[in-house]
């Protein structure tokens, strides 16, 4: 049964996937705990003076993480439930797909996947619109009930997504699906080259990357 990190990795690039599959077990990231600990600290970080936060995983300044979660605790009509989810950690197993879901909120059910990285500007980043669409497929299965919406989080920056499963994403989400399955060697190389400045894995794929000069338009 196809994972949830593997449509995530295959929404970014479809030969990453390929690599994750044949790498074998890996370390996760070190520290990557500790900013997904975050999301369930939303209050003791609204109350927390600045330089107790400031010694938090966070990636703005404390004042500036503060108001962002103020904004949420306004807009996001969810708040209480995902300060104090009804699961934690929840594994899911759907049709196509199965996985680990961050928060699991009851009443209407919806997911909610915790990133480590930052937000876009607008909405979520592709491969977590997929992670959220088979999260929500799979709670939908699990609890016999549709699911409509889930929430991607971006806990370090103090912002909170919801995500509508909308006809769009759900299509995306079984193209990526069909990628998955697809895969029996190494695919194409990725076109769009900067996500390759990001990836462990391009000395092994071949492509050349930019350095952090060429980056600041010195190489």
């Amino acid at each position: 049964m196809i994972t949830f990190a593997e449509l995530r990795s295959a929404a970014y690039c479809p030969r990453q996937c390929y690599y994750d599959r044949t790498s074998g077990d890996r370390e996760p990231p070190t520290g990557i705990e500790r900013v997904r600990e975050l999301a369930f600290r939303y209050e003791a970080s609204l109350a927390a003076d600045h330089l107790t936060l400031a010694e938090a995983p966070i990636e703005v300044d404390p004042a500036v993480y503060q108001a962002r979660l103020a904004r949420v605790r306004r807009t996001v009509s969810r708040w209480n439930e995902l300060c104090e989810p009804d699961g934690r950690d929840v594994l899911a197993t759907g049709r196509e797909c199965r996985g680990v879901i961050h928060k699991v909120l009851a009443d209407p059910p919806a997911p909610s996947i915790v990133s480590t990285g930052r937000p876009p500007e607008r909405g979520v980043w592709e491969p977590q619109s997929i992670h959220a669409v088979a999260a929500a497929k799979a709670l939908a299965r699990e609890r016999a009930t549709s699911v409509d919406h889930a929430y991607v989080e971006y806990p370090a920056h103090g912002v909170v997504r919801r995500v509508e499963l909308t006809t769009r994403r759900k299509a995306r989400y079984r193209r990526t699906l069909r990628t998955v399955r697809e895969i029996d060697g190494p695919p194409p190389r990725t076109s769009d080259r900067s996500k390759c400045d990001a990836c462990e894995y391009a000395p092994k794929c071949g492509v050349r990357t930019r350095t952090l000069r060429s980056l600041l338009g010195r190489g």
